[in-house]
Order: structure tokens, then sequence, then C-alpha cells
């Protein structure tokens, strides 16, 4: 009798607990095949993870996750900083998440606040391919995110952890095209600015040393050193929204709006016979001098943000026709 007893006893038990509902003692994303998603590619401003019946997400305000290496500490206020834990009776999927409409199902069936404590985001390049010319790209940013003493308001009472590993989150990015087929042009006016492009970006040399540019055949190469902040020989690769770049865009007094900048490198400072080398071979054909422009061993830098020219970048030719 107490045989069958038991086994009713159990039944019971088993039917009890078979309605779905999540019980959560504690939340754990930590496996790597849970990846961070997020609803707008353009602004991040909800990142989540899901598993098949809880979700993790992250609100903030628009482009809080910044492209560049360096480390990004939010207070949580769960108003424009927001941590939030669901659990479901059912599936959850991104439409439950992102929808504009989301689905009646599942249901939430528990629910953590993140009431205080700090979203900190340690942001890394992720570099390309390597290049055999020595060049090198960036081809996305990884965020890792981590919560420092954060406080969970959750139906049991509040509940502090130290440190939670949200984890990762990858970015995407577009390195700027610095293949230019057109040849270099020098503006007349006062910056003297030499310059090539091509649709989507320039690169400039402003106030070039003349002594690099003599109408005279070179036995060897002139060089000289960039300088970042300086006066002369200032180079800087530049790329641009909306719109074409032609050559019109170039030598204004006034720079147009259209089209507009995106973002501007600038080439690290010169070191004599080892980097950011301004080399220039000039030829004489028939009174028309060509002057080579190539730059040796050139970094380029966006707050912490760095890549590499080939080591020996050839910027073009710019031809002088003297009468």
């Amino acid at each position: 009798m107490k045989k069958y007893a038991s086994l009713l006893l159990f039944a019971l038990i088993l039917n009890g607990c078979d309605d779905g509902d999540l019980t959560v003692d504690t939340i754990d994303f930590s496996n790597e095949s849970i990846k961070a998603q997020t609803c707008d590619p353009l602004t991040n401003n909800l990142i989540y993870k899901l598993k098949p019946q809880e979700s993790l997400l992250i609100q903030l305000p628009d482009n809080s996750i910044i492209n560049d290496p360096s480390v990004y500490s939010y207070d949580i206020n769960n108003s424009t900083y927001r941590v939030v834990y669901r659990a479901y009776d059912g599936t959850v999927a991104t439409a439950n998440i992102c929808g504009t409409i989301p689905p009646k199902t599942p249901n939430i069936t528990e629910e953590w606040i993140g009431t205080a404590g700090k979203i900190e985001i340690t942001t890394t390049s992720i570099p390309g391919t390597a290049s055999t010319d020595g060049s090198t790209t960036i081809t996305g940013y990884n965020h890792t995110i981590v919560f420092r003493n954060i406080t969970f308001a959750k139906p049991a009472g509040d509940q502090v952890e130290a440190e939670y590993v949200f984890g990762n989150f990858s970015t995407s990015y577009t390195a700027p095209n610095t293949v230019f087929t057109n040849p270099v042009q020098q503006c007349t006016n006062a910056s003297k600015q030499v310059y090539n492009y091509n649709a989507s970006s320039a690169l400039t040399i402003d106030n070039i040393d003349p002594a690099l540019l003599v109408n005279e055949i070179t036995t060897t190469p002139r060089t000289g050193l960039i300088n970042a902040n300086g006066t002369t020989n200032k180079v800087l690769l530049r790329t641009y929204i909306n719109g074409t770049l032609t050559q019109s865009y170039f030598c204004n007094t006034t720079i147009p709006s259209s089209p507009a900048v995106s973002e501007t490198w600038i080439a690290r400072d010169g070191l004599a016979g080892e980097s950011g080398i301004i080399e220039v071979t000039t030829t004489n054909v028939n009174k028309v001098f060509t002057h080579t422009i190539v730059l040796k061993n050139v970094t380029l830098q966006k707050d912490h943000s760095s890549f590499k020219l080939a080591t020996n970048y050839v910027l073009g030719n710019l031809e002088v026709v003297v009468p």
C-alpha cells in the first residue's frame, strides 16, 4: 500500500511542476554558443542574449557602444541604462524582444531589474587578415561587457553580484578605401595641399615641404618626416558619407558641406630612418616632371584605433609641366 501511495505522490508532484513555468535561482548565459545580438545595428541601443526560456537585456542610449579601444563605464539607473532579466513560460525568440508588436506568448513568469551598479564595456579592435605588403586593417570591434556590483531587484528580494560577465558583443567596421587610381594633384592656394582620392576617401599631405617637390631629376629620393601636429607634412586620411567625392571638393576656400566627413585618420609623427617617411623620386620627360610620392612605414591613428598602410605605400604621381 505504501508503494502505491508513494507512486501517487510522485505523480502529483510531476503534474504540479509540468506547467511550463521556469523557477530561477541564478542567471547563467556564460555558454559561448549564446551570442549577444542587437535589435538595431545602427544604434546598438538594445543588446540581448536568449536561452530557450530566458532573456538578458541591456538597454542603452544610442551609440553608447563605441568603436574605439578603451574602457567605458555607465551607471545602471533603470532609466537610460537598464539591465533586465526575464524568464518565460515558453520558448522566447527575437520577435519577443525586438518586435514592433511583440507576440502574446510566451508570458513572462519572472523578472529581475538592475537597480544599481555599473555596465563596464572593454572594447578592442578586431584585426583583418595579415597582408604581405605590411598593411593592416580593422574589420570590427569586440566589446566585452561586465556588470560591476549590480543589484537585481527580484521577486524574492534584492540580489547583489560583485561581477557578472554578460559576454562579448561584436560590431562590424568598414575600413577606409586606400586604393587611389587618380593622378596626384596639388592645390595652388596657400595650403599647397597634395591629395589623391576615390569616391569615398581621400589621402592628403597638408603644407608639404616644398623641398620635396623641386623640379629636378633625383639620383636618390628626397625624404621628409610626417609631422602630425606641425605646420608641414601633415598626412590625413578622411572618409566621406552622403555623396561622392570628386576633384571639385578640393582646394576651396570654404570646405564643401557635401559629401560630409565621416572619419579623420592622422598619420603618426615620423622617425628618421624608421617610420612616417615621405619619399619623393623625380623624373623628367619632355619638360614634364613626374614626382612619385611614396609613404613609408606609416601608421594612421584615430582616437585609440590605428592601422598601417603598406610598408611602401605609393600615393601616386604628381606631374608638373615646365614651359
